[in-house]
């Protein structure tokens, strides 16, 4: 799965528009990094509410946090990955608007996108209401599928919440205002933490309290965006307002965000359906708990200077490379100490550290081709990068990892390689 790190970078390549001068490569290091600071923040602030989530649960037993473990991955298959596909539409269409100057365009894009996904959010919201039929179906173990769709359905209202929050972050990402998504989702988490006790320990609610609290700290982070957006100097003239011209080419949207949903889902997709597999695995409930731990392209292109774009490409791969070192570096010294954060079972921390030194080499990896696949969003060829995810992954490595744990038994270790 793409690291929040990497997708904080790519979403800073995203992001800024300064003029061409001497020292071009400095000038464009300078100014990823002022922006990658907030977006790395405030990515990982965001995506870090599910974790806490399943930390909490993962102190209520094995089989609660592989109940929630699988609930998460069918959430992220089903839903999750669905509204970040087509809200990452808005970044190419937002982007270049704001490159192009056209800034009244923003809020019109913006509208259109939140039309588009609440609607497809109400078919999903009906599928996380049987997950756990659905997980059974699919040969899931009895006990986590049960857990699995209590979960989810406690999910629901976040799924909403999220839809609106990817629409309201690519808004303002690709106006370069990013400290402002730093500061709310800092807000968010630290009311997460404090949300999740409560619901998860104080309230009887155990599992389904993690769920709740996810829901409830998604919205706090949507409100607070919002709030802002209608306060702030800086959004007064990209939103001018609920406009009818919203309604008038609801296609231009709809044409976009799906190949952007094709091309995010099927690297999403695959990620999120190994751990789907591990629950076939011997010992399900340890093989699930132990996988489960583990703008500025468009605006360039908005404003005609492809050069200054492509720059802005090999300054962020750089970076990744830079960012994916550091990072694994760090899983593998704290390879053993990882486990604990998410269980007390030594068995579960034990099989987490000898898969934790794979997943460094693969996250390393999968930075440098979430620069590319941001490259492709930002100058719209979205088709492209679908037909590319589908091979690399489904192609080659879904069958890899099947062969691997299924007819050589080597176990859930061969999963993230694929």
């Amino acid at each position: 799965m793409n690291s929040p790190l990497s997708k904080s970078l790519i979403s800073a390549s995203y992001g800024s528009r300064a003029e061409e001068s001497g020292g071009e490569v400095f000038a464009e290091l300078k100014k990823q990094l002022s922006l990658a600071g907030p977006l790395i923040a405030s990515s990982l602030l965001q995506y870090i509410l599910q974790v806490i989530s399943l930390m909490f649960v993962g102190h209520l037993g094995r089989l609660s946090l592989s109940g929630a473990s699988m609930a998460t991955s069918f959430a992220g298959v089903t839903g999750f990955s669905v509204m970040m596909g087509m809200g990452s539409a808005l970044d190419t269409l937002c982007g270049q608007s704001f490159g192009a100057k056209q800034n009244h365009m923003l809020g019109i894009h913006l509208q259109r996108a939140i039309l588009v996904l609440m609607t497809v959010c109400v078919p999903v919201a009906v599928v996380w209401a049987y997950t756990g039929q659905i997980l059974l179906a699919f040969g899931q173990d009895p006990e986590i599928s049960t857990e699995a769709g209590l979960y989810a359905r406690w999910l629901i209202p976040s799924l909403f919440a999220y839809g609106l929050l990817q629409c309201c972050v690519r808004f303002l990402q690709t106006q370069n205002i990013v400290i402002p998504l730093m500061l709310t989702s800092t807000v968010t988490a630290l009311i997460h933490i404090l949300v999740c006790w409560v619901l998860v320990f104080k309230s009887g609610l155990g599992n389904r309290g993690a769920a709740l609290a996810n829901s409830i700290s998604y919205w706090i982070n949507v409100l607070l965006l919002v709030i802002y957006v209608r306060i702030s100097p800086s959004c007064k003239e990209t939103w001018t307002g609920f406009s009818r011209e919203t309604f008038q080419d609801v296609l231009s949207f709809v044409r976009l965000a799906i190949p952007s949903a094709t091309m995010i889902c099927l690297e999403f997709w695959s990620f999120e359906l190994l751990v789907l597999l591990s629950g076939l695995l011997p010992n399900p409930k340890l093989q699930t708990s132990a996988l489960s731990i583990i703008t500025r392209v468009s605006n360039e292109l908005g404003a005609g200077r492809p050069m200054a774009a492509r720059r802005a490409v090999q300054v962020v791969v750089a970076l990744s490379i830079s960012v994916g070192l550091i990072v694994g570096l760090i899983i593998m010294l704290a390879r053993n100490a990882w486990g604990y954060a998410y269980s007390n079972e030594e068995e579960v921390v034990k099989y987490v550290a000898l898969i934790l030194p794979i997943l460094a080499v693969s996250n390393f990896l999968d930075g440098i081709q979430c620069v590319f696949s941001g490259t492709a969003r930002g100058c719209g060829w979205q088709k492209v990068g679908a037909f590319v995810n589908l091979g690399a992954y489904y192609a080659v490595g879904i069958p890899c990892a099947v062969l691997l744990s299924f007819v050589f038994h080597i176990g859930g270790k061969v999963l993230f390689p694929s």
